[in-house]
């Protein structure tokens, strides 16, 4: 079984190697991590493909990008952002505890009422609008140096070819 470093380097070959400019392929990656974060687990690939293709991006990062919030991380995520915003916004009674224990589904969630909902949509905005522009600067900055760093190395094997 793969470890973390051999993912890493798949997902980042696999970055590099889509045949668009950084932004768009950075733009990609951004939007997917947004849609991760706003929209809940289920219905992210449904809205992320589409406004890639509208957008003219890459589909590869608005694909990976809304894994995010996987079904490992959203018994974490969810909770913490429904817990904050919670907290900010409405000076709620809920505790984590309370939250990390509940199933994340439609009908758990709704039954944890109003204030829930909102505080879980309000928490997953929040948290797109602090990963996002993190998302597409990192990718862009990761594509970039890559690209230059594979054209420096073909360039050495050009010259020592000659």
């Amino acid at each position: 079984m793969a470890g973390f470093g051999e993912y890493w380097r798949r997902l980042k070959t696999r970055m590099v190697k889509e045949q668009l400019p950084p932004e768009d392929i950075a733009a990609g990656w951004a939007l997917g991590v947004f849609v991760g974060c706003a929209v809940p687990f289920g219905l992210q690939l449904i809205i992320s493909i589409p406004l890639a293709m509208m957008m003219r991006v890459s589909k590869v990062g608005a694909t990976l990008g809304t894994f995010i919030t996987n079904p490992v991380s959203i018994f974490f995520i969810y909770p913490a952002q429904t817990f904050v915003v919670n907290r900010l916004l409405f000076r709620g009674s809920l505790t984590y505890a309370k939250l990390a224990g509940t199933e994340w589904t439609w009908v758990a969630v709704r039954r944890l009422g109003a204030e829930v909902m909102a505080s879980f949509f309000l928490g997953g905005f929040l948290l797109a609008i602090v990963l996002t522009p993190l998302a597409y600067f990192s990718v862009k900055r990761i594509v970039i140096r890559a690209r230059a760093l594979r054209e420096r190395r073909a360039r050495r094997k050009r010259l020592a070819g000659a």
